[in-house]
């Protein structure tokens, strides 16, 4: 519940501060429906010369596109901005005033940002998701529905995972800035299927920077082609990161000094 009040009570504060600029709200919303026509754009010329790909029909891949969406909305909107806080905070010597609040600081550190107008990318994601179940058909139905938020939930919790490890890194190195950007660049990958990919960028996507466990499996949840062996995987690959971010984060303080060093 602790945690549940923290994160009200930060994205209350980041609304009000966010609904001061407005105009912000129109201008995600043009460059969200940019991304989407580029995106439709994009599967409509592959399925113009095909009428499937790795396995995958059309609506099944407008799953996946609007699983990608959603996800990069939540990465954007509140795991993104609180790690490039954190960054900054380690860079800057500021991270004292985290670390002397009576909340776990890690907990504080991962909901004190959150910014709202990126959460549009989660509605027309989600919008997406439900065109293509309407597409899909009755292969759909409640259990599906079910599994598609348990893997979206362990996804979310790897792509967490990973980026506490990855800014973490700045209590050790100065720039990280670009393995943020490279992280970005990889993620972009995930729009399709991992399947469609090399042997040795499907274990990259997989084991390294966990896309495929992010965007793909809830996928293919949705789409009835999981199987329980790879949502154990899943659930155990998420527990796994979590602990290892945990220690990394840990590790990483013992070698922060602050501004009051």
């Amino acid at each position: 519940m602790s945690l549940l009040r923290l994160a009200y009570h930060f994205f209350r504060v980041g609304a009000m501060n966010e609904l001061q600029y407005r105009a912000n709200f129109f201008v995600q919303l043009l460059q969200s429906a940019v991304a989407l026509a580029v995106g439709l754009i994009g599967l409509g010329l592959v399925f113009s010369h095909t009428s499937a790909l790795a396995g995958w029909s059309q609506p099944e891949l407008l799953a996946v596109m609007g699983v990608h969406i959603l996800m990069g909305g939540v990465i954007q909107a509140i795991i993104q901005p609180n790690m490039m806080r954190l960054m900054q905070d380690v860079q800057q010597g500021t991270l004292d005033f985290a670390l002397t609040k009576p909340e776990d600081a890690q907990v504080l550190i991962s909901v004190r940002e959150i910014r709202i107008w990126q959460l549009v990318n989660v509605l027309i994601g989600a919008a997406v998701l439900g065109v293509a179940i309407v597409q899909i058909g009755d292969r759909v139905g409640l259990g599906e529905g079910l599994i598609f938020g348990v893997a979206l939930l362990l996804g979310g919790l790897m792509i967490y995972s990973f980026w506490l490890m990855l800014t973490s890194v700045s209590f050790w190195v100065v720039r990280v800035n670009e393995m943020v950007n490279l992280f970005e660049g990889v993620y972009a990958a995930g729009r399709w299927p991992v399947g469609i990919y090399p042997g040795w960028l499907q274990g990259l996507l997989t084991f390294i920077v966990p896309v495929a466990f992010a965007i793909t499996v809830p996928a293919e949840a949705l789409t009835g082609r999981l199987s329980g062996l790879t949502l154990g995987l899943a659930a155990a690959v998420a527990l796994g990161l979590l602990l290892l971010a945990r220690l990394v984060w840990q590790v990483g303080l013992r070698q922060y000094s602050g501004a009051s060093a």
